[in-house]
Parts: structure tokens; sequence; C-alpha cells
């Protein structure tokens, strides 16, 4: 095959397809990300050109997911941005145990996993003393790649060496012989826990309002359009006195919301 380059034609074509599909805007320096990415994918189809490989997206539904992924980087951690933690456990939760004994969650963005599994982890820690009845997390993510890893709930030593050893001992178990070095997701946490897919950009109807949305670190692909219609929908689906967690690099202060400010990266309805 030929040396490809995309030119400003294709990129425009295929930065438009994927912003009007998933909400992500991809800017100049993503080019040569979306170009590597790409020639990897025609070689895989037998397709001659960028233009034929676009005529290809449109027209297959399951092509564009995929084109979704392969520019998606689902970057997650354990305890990510600890803070947040802390601020659940050390006050959202006594605020929320005076009202009700269920709590629901929505891990927007999820990525490989890493953050439900946290949030779940720190509630199933906290049980005893705030007495809830039922917990669920819904983890979803348009990475159909990264929900993959995140349902099968197996990590490498180097993704869990942050846990502290107590913790993981209680929710992970060790691999051994051809597991060895890995960390698997003990079954009653990943009960709690309930992976989708979903694109952001779609509307969806859920069953019952949210207590507390984390969505940290996906705003920073969007531009100001889709993150004010997606603020909107987050304000939508959480209960009344319900909180949204952003990520630290992110904020609202630029957009019309009814949102409390409670200190960096945390607002309340």
């Amino acid at each position: 095959m030929e040396e490809h380059c995309l030119t400003d034609i294709d990129f425009e074509w295929f930065r438009k397809l994927i912003y009007e599909r998933s909400g992500i805007y991809l800017n100049t320096e993503k080019r040569g990300l979306l170009q590597a990415r790409l020639i990897k994918r025609l070689q895989e189809k037998g397709l001659k050109s960028f233009n034929d490989y676009y005529q290809y997206v449109v027209n297959d539904k399951n092509e564009i997911i995929y084109l979704i992924d392969s520019i998606s980087t689902n970057v997650s951690g354990f305890f990510r941005e600890f803070s947040h933690f802390e601020f659940l456990k050390d006050y959202i939760l006594r605020e929320i145990f005076l009202k009700k004994k269920h709590i629901y969650i929505w891990s927007a963005g999820c990525a490989t996993g890493e953050e439900p599994y946290s949030l779940a982890i720190l509630l199933l820690e906290n049980m005893k003393d705030y007495r809830f009845k039922n917990i669920k997390i819904l983890a979803t993510d348009i990475s159909t790649k990264a929900l993959e890893t995140a349902k099968m709930g197996i990590y490498e030593e180097e993704k869990v060496k942050n846990i502290p050893l107590p913790l993981l001992k209680r929710y992970f178990q060790k691999g051994i012989r051809k597991w060895d070095g890995y960390y698997r997701v003990k079954h009653f946490v990943k009960d709690i826990v309930i992976f989708k897919w979903s694109n952001l950009m779609d509307y969806c109807s859920f069953e019952r309002p949210f207590d507390i949305i984390f969505c940290r670190n996906v705003m920073i692909y969007f531009d100001k359009k889709t993150r004010q219609r997606l603020i909107e929908y987050f304000y939508r689906y959480l209960s009344k006195g319900g909180y949204l967690f952003i990520g630290h690099s992110e904020s609202l202060a630029n957009l019309d919301h009814k949102f409390r400010y409670i200190k960096p990266a945390i607002y309340k309805k």
C-alpha cells in the first residue's frame, strides 16, 4: 500500500463526523494521531484511501464505534484525584444517609473501570457506618474496548500499586500461574456496578435520578456548546441536593448553569 497522508479535506470530514456522533472535538494537534489510527484500519480493511474509509464508516454503524474507540484515550486509575473520594466519604455520604437508605451513582466516561470500582469499594467500606440498604453504580463509556476491560475487572499489578494493602486483600483476588502479576476485582464488588455502552450525545432516560454523578476529565474533549448541553443533561438527572464531580482541569465557570459551587471540581444541585 502506498504511503497515505491525511489531507486537510480528509481531516475536516473525519473531524466533523466524530464531532457529530460523539461530541468529541479534535483540534489540529490530533491530526497525526488520527492519521496513524486510520492508516492501520485502512490496511486491515484493504481500503485504498481515506475517502474510501470515510464512505465505509458512514455506512456502517459498528465501524463508527470502532473509529471513536480509536481516538479515545481512556486514561484512568484507582482512587484518582483522591480528594474527591475523601470529600465523598467525609461529607456527602453522611448527608445522604440523613435523607435516604439507598444510593445511586453514575460514573459517566468510566473508561476501563477503575473509577466505578473505586466508588464501590469506598461505599462498601462505609456501609456499616451509614447502613445503606442498596447501592448501585451505573458506569458508562463510549469505548467498547475500554468497557470490555472494565467488565473483566482484571488489572496489572502496576495499576493497583497505590491501593492500601488491606483494601487490596479485601476487594481483589491475586492471580496465580498464568495470571501472576494481575489482580481481579472480587464478584461482590462487581455486583454493585452495571457497565453499559453509552454515547453522552444521545438522549437517555433513567428509571430514577442519581444522587451523585462523576464525569471527570471527559469535558476536556468537548467544545463549549457540547459542554453546555452535557451540564444541562446532568442537572436534569441529578436528584435535588445531588452532587456533580468533574475533573480538576475542568470548570463550569464559562457555562450557564444552576449548580452551586462547593469546592474545586465539585458542584451541588
